[in-house]
């Protein structure tokens, strides 16, 4: 199951090089004389424009020398950026929320300057549009769901490209993909992430043959609280994420038959449905000890739903990103939440050292043994605003 395909890559590119040296002096001359030409084309190549087809299906024109970006509404495009790109330096605008997630995540080990990345043109969720217009942006990325907002910022002036969290249905591998292949056409670097969504397929490939056998009435019917803020719950209806983890890893939504993305709850509901599984994520800013100890939200009682009382609440990891949502981490969240439906079925699954492997392969980094007590123990604080 381990991939290692980015060491794969680069050895692969140091191999080309080391064959490119080794030819004679006239064919060192005329690799010269080539690479002359080839960097006056870029040259005249970056002073350009070109077209790329956002997920709103509008034409957007867009410099072909991109030296600064804001993202407004779409929270994990930061973190699925700066993994894209490897730096966080032409970011130089992004939500409360986003930067909530990056400076309680390793995402801000790893690019230590995206703590610096201005939030102060947002509040509340909403853009103040001078203040953006003043940050004068090359390009900037916002959720298709608000298009109240690209309108807004479009007739502003601003070059805006809608990145869609729908268009692939709830599917986190498919919609990672799909974020890449448009900061692919963005950046005219395409499917420089690839080997994060094969390596994601594989994965639920490999769940989806255990779990196959297991009896639809042994299978655990599973909560998502997927935001709780001053006594409103939102869990997943059958068109959000919380519908892809649970039927990806063997498990039952217990609000399927709604087709809601974010469907407001009340308690008498979540009786009703009794869940075997509660996954809090980090969105939310309450732990599994709150419910446990029956202390999130005055006049409402865990104490008597079957996940509380039988000790199954989780809260969702975090590693560079939140994991509830689609992110460079998504294989990690289908292998985390599969072994916790079953523990017997994915016995030989350790999480720890998958995630150790993950991490050295995909981003070079090596995590010490506080990086995973972090990853799987997120703050109150990285729900953000």
């Amino acid at each position: 199951m381990k991939k290692r395909a980015l060491s794969i890559m680069l050895s692969a590119v140091m191999c080309m090089s080391i064959l490119a040296g080794c030819g004679g002096s006239s064919t060192s001359a005329n690799m010269e004389d080539e690479a002359v030409a080839e960097t006056d084309s870029v040259a005249e190549t970056d002073e350009g424009t070109h077209i790329v087809v956002d997920h709103f299906g509008n034409e957007v024109e867009v410099p072909n020398n991109i030296e600064t970006i804001v993202t407004t509404s779409i929270t994990p495009m930061p973190s699925v950026y700066c993994m894209f790109a490897g730096s966080a330096e032409r970011l130089i605008g992004m939500s409360p929320s986003s930067k909530a997630a990056a400076e309680n995540s390793l995402l801000a080990q790893i690019m230590p300057e995206i703590k610096d990345v201005p939030t102060d043109f947002m509040t509340g969720g909403e853009v103040n549009v001078e203040a953006l217009l003043a940050m004068n942006p090359d390009v900037v990325f916002c959720n298709t769901s608000k298009e109240d907002e690209y309108n807004q910022l479009r007739e502003a002036g601003l070059t805006v490209i809608g990145v869609s969290t729908s268009q692939w249905g709830s599917d986190s591998v498919e919609t990672f993909e799909g974020w890449v292949t448009l900061l692919g056409e963005v950046f005219n670097e395409e499917d420089k992430a690839a080997g994060i969504a094969e390596y994601g397929r594989e994965v639920y490939n490999m769940i989806q043959e255990r779990v196959s056998a297991v009896d639809e009435s042994e299978k655990p019917r599973i909560l998502f609280l997927y935001n709780y803020d001053d006594g409103t719950i939102m869990t997943s209806g059958n068109n959000h994420f919380g519908q892809y983890w649970a039927t990806a890893t063997g498990g039952i939504n217990v609000a399927e038959d709604n087709d809601a993305r974010g469907l407001e709850i009340n308690m008498e509901q979540i009786y009703e449905w009794d869940p075997d599984m509660i996954y809090i994520t980090n969105f939310v800013p309450y732990l599994a000890e709150d419910l446990y100890n029956n202390t999130a939200f005055e006049g409402h009682d865990w104490s008597v739903v079957r996940a509380v009382q039988e000790g199954n609440v989780y809260k969702c990891p975090l590693g560079v990103y939140r994991w509830y949502p689609p992110s460079s981490d998504t294989p990690l969240m289908l292998l985390w939440m599969a072994k916790t439906n079953y523990p017997d079925l994915f016995a030989d699954i350790d999480m720890e050292q998958e995630i150790r492997d993950y991490y050295k392969n995909f981003y070079n980094l090596e995590l010490t043994d506080e990086d995973i007590v972090n990853i799987f123990n997120p703050t109150r604080e990285a729900a953000g605003a």
